[in-house]
């Protein structure tokens, strides 16, 4: 399969800039889609990016430079992927045991992928210039407004709990993957 780097920037792009429309229109794809056409090639993107400013900043000359830039580039490759699917699994939780909505891995797993867009260009872009990392940290709170329009075109939310799905879904979306990265960093730093 080819990836079509011009379907993956036009359509977080549009997620970024008018996430109403961008919604409707991933409603109307596979829902397995945001596997190979989204999620893992951002990811892809977020690592790359990190790996590039970790060498920069580090030098080219050393060993351990290329260490310390692989070891970041696992940091924020397996932050991401692991946040994603945690991320997911409790939307869907969220979705079954406070909204009595059934349960629906797929659909959550497409909302989780789509919703992490501001994450994942974010990491790309502070990968590569780290000194952004303030802006960043408020920029991210993008995510709720990505997500409180998503949360009635995908997940078919109620106006009634629209407002709490969508807190409690940009919280889980911006705080799984930091955990797990947390958590990674603390074990390599343990296992050295």
């Amino acid at each position: 399969m080819i990836l079509n780097y011009k379907d993956l920037f036009h359509i977080a792009l549009l997620l970024i800039s008018s996430p109403a429309h961008a919604w409707e229109e991933i409603s109307l794809e596979d829902r397995r889609k945001v596997f190979t056409a989204f999620v893992y090639p951002m990811i892809g993107l977020c690592g790359l990016s990190v790996f590039i400013g970790s060498l920069v900043a580090m030098g080219w000359g050393e060993p351990q430079s290329f260490q310390y830039a692989m070891t970041r580039c696992c940091a924020v490759a397996v932050s991401l992927f692991g946040g994603y699917f945690l991320a997911a699994y409790f939307i869907n939780g969220l979705r079954v045991r406070m909204f009595r909505m059934g349960s629906d891995i797929p659909l959550t797993q497409q909302f989780a992928g789509y919703s992490l867009v501001v994450v994942f260009l974010l990491k790309i872009i502070i990968g590569i210039l780290p000194d952004f990392s303030i802006i960043a940290l408020l920029l991210q709170f993008y995510v709720v407004y990505v997500v409180w329009e998503g949360s009635v075109k995908m997940m078919q939310m109620s106006e009634k709990d629209r407002l709490r799905f969508t807190v409690l879904s940009s919280i889980l979306l911006i705080v799984c993957p930091l955990v797990i990265e947390w958590i990674f960093n603390k074990l390599t730093i343990v296992l050295n």
